[in-house]
């Protein structure tokens, strides 16, 4: 038995001992040709986002009215569609909100959507869209919707106050000379009123109130804007677009102030510097 073992042993030793020693030998070379290495199939691309293709809206019942309008050459440029698509969906959305309020009931006068959206500016470098309207949910008057959107093709970007004015110096020296223009509109128009002296006074000191609240130095006052271009495609100015409440009462409506390039150029983005008239 001792010897049957050592006789296995040997054998065992003589096999891993030649097992080693291909291991150590260098692998044959590879054939001539070989059959390609059979992959997975290719999964097919997802397909992509649909564009946003804008549409003229009108549409009526009993409860309420719907009218939007789009210029058609905002549809050249997907990433303004989609934001003008967007704004006028929220718009849309605020209403049927109040509608389904109403239940069965019928309101004494039709709730109304009115949204025109106008192409203001268009060049190679800056294109602008400005909306406005209002969004009659009942009450003594509607509500103002007042919106400017300024795409930049080759940035494929909407211009932002943010992006245009980065630092807090350049958001200051817009709001002092806003608030310039303002306070000089404001006295013009109380000069030309018909009222004692009191009264006056007092519709100055509101005025005044109103401006100051709705243009302190921050991004969000001054977030409506469109471009002024001049006959070269620069941008001579930005005008600034308050809606009613914001710097005035609802009677004042909308207003503006232009601001222009040479006031805002210390202050604007570099990337942006070369769209301004220097």
């Amino acid at each position: 038995m001792s010897s049957v073992r050592s006789a296995k042993t040997i054998a065992s030793v003589t096999v891993l001992t030649m097992l080693l020693a291909a291991c150590n030998r260098a692998p044959p070379p590879a054939p001539a040709a070989s059959a390609p290495p059979v992959s997975a199939p290719a999964q097919a691309p997802a397909p992509a986002p649909a564009s946003t293709v804008l549409t003229d809206v009108a549409e009526s019942d009993p409860r309420y009215v719907v009218g939007i309008s789009y210029p058609p050459q905002a549809n050249r440029y997907p990433g303004l569609a989609k934001a003008l698509g967007d704004y006028a969906g929220a718009a849309r959305a605020g209403l049927m909100q109040a509608v389904e309020g109403l239940g069965s009931e019928k309101p004494p006068a039709p709730y109304e959507l009115s949204l025109a959206f106008e192409m203001v500016a268009e060049t190679p470098e800056v294109v602008s869209v400005a909306a406005d309207g209002g969004r009659y949910t009942g009450g003594a008057h509607g509500e103002p919707l007042v919106a400017r959107f300024t795409w930049l093709p080759r940035h494929e970007a909407m211009l932002t106050t943010q992006a245009m004015l980065p630092s807090p110096e350049g958001l200051q020296a817009v709001s002092s000379y806003v608030r310039e223009q303002l306070h000089t509109s404001l006295s013009l128009r109380a000069d030309g009123e018909d009222m004692a002296p009191e009264e006056r006074a007092r519709m100055l000191q509101s005025g005044t109130s109103m401006i100051d609240a709705g243009t302190g130095p921050e991004a969000a006052n001054f977030s409506q804007f469109q471009p002024v271009m001049n006959a070269d495609g620069k941008i001579a100015a930005v005008r600034f677009v308050f809606p009613p409440y914001q710097v005035g009462s609802y009677a004042d409506g909308t207003q503006t102030v232009d601001v222009p390039a040479q006031v805002l150029g210390p202050y604007l983005a570099p990337a942006y510097a070369d769209l301004f008239l220097r």
